[in-house]
């Protein structure tokens, strides 16, 4: 008699544990998908905030339109780091050397204006990435690449007046 009363009660348990499991397993799942709707929500937000903004707009340009042009082995003197207090200064020259590389958008309006002949004007357009890059130090440059090319990009679209240049980008990077 007693087996056959712990064979019910174990019986009785089981059902329980498997009644309550399938409770939690609703209750979770649709605050899971609550979560994830929220998710979704807060992160459409943020990328139409993004998109929406003036400066940091992303140009979708297909591949096929995309002309690189690569500005090679500049090589471009740092600036010097400011100790802080207490600390003592780095007095030996830090240098960046570059290969830069300008995608244009062959549809734009300017590109044959501007883009088709660029070998004409590389000289300002190295200028205009040496002024850029000098304005950082060593450690600013390895810690924020993207933020350089930003710089560059607006510097070259303000050259221009035109963004028909519409990315920035580093082919080969040494800094030291």
């Amino acid at each position: 008699m007693k087996r056959n009363l712990i064979s019910v009660i174990t019986l009785v348990l089981l059902v329980v544990n498997i009644v309550l499991t399938a409770i939690m397993m609703f209750s979770v799942v649709s605050t899971n998908s609550k979560t994830a709707a929220l998710v979704t929500d807060i992160s459409s937000a943020i990328s139409l905030d993004l998109n929406g903004s003036k400066g940091d707009a992303q140009v979708n340009v297909p591949i096929a339109d995309v002309v690189p042009y690569t500005i090679a082995d500049l090589q471009i003197l740092l600036k010097k780091e400011t100790p802080a207090e207490g600390e003592e200064a780095d007095q030996s020259d830090h240098y960046a050397v570059l290969s830069v590389t300008l995608s244009m958008n062959s549809k734009h309006k300017d590109y044959k204006t501007y883009g088709e002949d660029m070998t004409t004007r590389e000289d300002m357009i190295r200028g205009e990435i040496i002024d850029v890059v000098q304005q950082y130090t060593l450690k600013e440059a390895q810690d924020n690449p993207e933020q350089i090319q930003k710089d560059i990009l607006a510097r070259v679209q303000q050259l221009f007046g035109s963004d028909f240049v519409f990315d920035v980008s580093f082919s080969n990077k040494l800094l030291q």
